[in-house]
């Protein structure tokens, strides 16, 4: 990618949140962390962005940021195997008539395609999901008011009597950045707020996450790991992740996706 078109791609991302990762910039150009440090240097003597601690900002934020955290488009195209192996595992836990919420992210919404058999009364905050079921499906579908955000196709509402409060499920399908000792992690207190909420509506908290999760840290903890029911990962989770777990007395579900086979075979 030539360097003009890797400087327009890296000022648009600044506008969008309030920091932009070098991670995050090299996921978005598929460039190195060091061209992208050497971009961010170059534009911050430009003065057209400031350089922080592991990566940019704005010189002049817009007043309405995004969500902290990898975008939507991101985050489709990373695991995506693990993801649809993962969905699948979490449809076969639901019964025809179940009330259920899938919280927004590209884990949950790879759900809506063995869903598309099914019939069940579904709340969803993520845009793309309730799309794709009002389309696909015959399943029931529900949404929140407030505001949509574009990089993570998600509707959050600041308030606390929103329709969430008068909805029921038997079960809560959500994904996380991290996982760890303290419990689930997220990027952004809005996403917290939004998803504790939810949380309190379901008899049954099911989280979906690949196994790389199990490395991931972040500084906010959305809930602890005594929150949780049952968690449906790959079949590359570490033998330590897998011990916490049963540690904390959650059911643990692993979806197939030939993980052992590979390691076995790169280790021959």
């Amino acid at each position: 990618m030539h360097e003009k078109e890797r400087h327009r791609i890296i000022l648009s991302a600044v506008q969008d949140r309030p920091v932009v990762t070098v991670s995050d910039l090299c996921d978005l150009t598929g460039v190195s962390e060091a061209t992208i440090r050497r971009d961010i240097a170059t534009l911050h003597v430009q003065k057209r962005l400031r350089r922080v601690r592991g990566g940019a900002e704005a010189i002049a934020p817009p007043p309405f940021v995004g969500l902290a955290g990898r975008t939507f488009a991101v985050n489709q195209t990373r695991a995506s195997q693990q993801k649809q192996a993962i969905a699948r595992e979490a449809v076969a836990l639901c019964e025809d008539g179940d009330s259920i919420i899938i919280n927004g992210g590209t884990t949950t919404f790879q759900m809506v395609h063995p869903l598309a058999t099914r019939r069940m009364q579904v709340f969803t905050n993520s845009f793309p999901i309730a799309e794709h079921l009002l389309k696909h499906s015959r399943n029931a579908v529900m949404l929140p008011g407030g505001t949509i955000y574009r990089e993570q196709n998600i509707i959050l509402s600041p308030f606390d009597n929103d329709v969430a409060r008068n909805f029921y499920a038997r079960r809560m399908f959500m994904g996380a950045q991290g996982i760890g000792p303290l419990g689930l992690m997220e990027a952004d207190p809005l996403l917290i707020q939004a998803e504790q909420k939810l949380i309190g509506q379901a008899d049954e908290l099911i989280v979906l996450v690949d196994s790389s999760k199990f490395e991931n840290r972040s500084s906010l903890v959305l809930c602890p790991l005594s929150k949780i029911d049952v968690i449906v990962t790959d079949d590359g989770i570490p033998d330590h992740a897998a011990a916490m777990l049963e540690a904390a007395d959650i059911r643990l579900v692993i979806a197939p996706t030939g993980a052992a086979e590979r390691e076995e075979e790169a280790a021959s």
